[in-house]
């Protein structure tokens, strides 16, 4: 039977951060949850973004309950000053699932944050990392909790460049920076899943990618690519809304595994429903997910405390101190 939306179970009394709700997948998976109860925290790069996804959810569910906030993933500071809003607004073990959503795509040019990362990096894997380090303290330590981390069909094609990791050296919009950021998703999700195991934790670490859906994302393109993508993407791909369901999937059916990948059941993983992904060889590398995690955590200079629940802790992560 194929899992649809309406297969959600009821989320009434569960607190659920997305992160790029207010458009493309996020918008839909917020919306759904939304639907069936749940309390949605909708950080976005505006005020104004945030109030008009808002609007347009209660336009459909007029009693959503819906807390927005600012967000941008591209910037360590604004990461920071987001995990503290959000310990002074919900303190304590406080989120039942955290949906690392948000993302960009193949950029033309190489772009430099003002923290010095390449832009796709940043925002795709870099900000998550951060934020979900900062943020874990305030996940409740049972069953039922959850991060789940978007990756791609991209990823498949995605390579680890340590000496290249921020397109210094080379920089392809694509197959080379994107595909990196969404394999370095997925290798985080599954590490991620490993140190919470080896620690004895409840949480769950998942990842799950939305095929080949019609987003906003290929804004971003440029001239002959933009033209192939505009006209293909109807054809062999679907709707954001159907996109989206891998990452509810991921984040609400009882049946996920402990560090399991998620994406469509069609051809090539291209549309469909959501089921198990096939894991590239890349992200089964221990070597290389050890290695990128200790290279992640000395470029934001947030590290993952596995250990029991300890909110003190945040300040001194979102200070840079630890």
């Amino acid at each position: 039977m194929s899992w649809t939306a309406n297969n959600i179970p009821p989320q009434a009394g569960r607190r659920i951060l997305i992160t790029g709700g207010n458009s493309g997948l996020g918008f839909h998976a917020a919306l759904e949850l939304a639907r069936r109860g749940a309390e949605i925290i909708l950080p976005a790069r505006s005020e104004a973004k945030a109030a008009d996804a808002i609007r347009r959810i209660r336009a459909d569910v007029p009693e959503a309950r819906i807390v927005p906030a600012l967000l941008d993933l591209a910037s360590l500071a604004s990461v920071r000053s987001f995990a503290v809003f959000y310990g002074e607004r919900f303190p304590g073990a406080s989120l039942d699932v955290l949906i690392n959503n948000a993302g960009i795509m193949s950029l033309p040019t190489r772009e430099v944050t003002d923290d010095g990362f390449e832009r796709q990096l940043a925002t795709n894997y870099l900000g998550p990392f951060a934020l979900t380090g900062l943020l874990l303290p305030h996940l409740k330590p049972q069953a039922g909790t959850r991060v789940v981390s978007l990756s791609s069909v991209a990823a498949q094609r995605g390579k680890i460049e340590f000496e290249n990791l921020q397109g210094e050296r080379k920089y392809s919009p694509l197959l080379g920076a994107y595909a990196q950021s969404k394999l370095a998703d997925l290798i985080f999700a599954r590490e991620m899943q490993r140190r919470l195991s080896e620690a004895g934790s409840p949480i769950l670490s998942i990842a799950a990618h939305p095929g080949i859906a019609a987003t906003n994302l290929f804004s971003n393109m440029t001239g002959f690519l933009k033209t192939l993508a505009s006209l293909v993407s109807p054809l062999i791909g679907q709707s954001a809304a159907a996109g989206a369901l891998p990452e509810l999937f991921a984040a609400t059916a009882p049946e996920v595994e402990p560090g399991g990948y998620y994406g469509p059941d069609g051809s090539n993983e291209r549309k469909g429903f959501p089921t198990s992904a096939k894991i590239p060889k890349a992200a089964k590398d221990e070597l290389v997910s050890r290695r990128l995690w200790d290279v992640t955590e000395g470029l934001t200079g947030v590290k993952f405390d596995f250990g029991p629940s300890n909110v003190s802790t945040l300040s001194e992560a979102v200070a840079g101190r630890r």
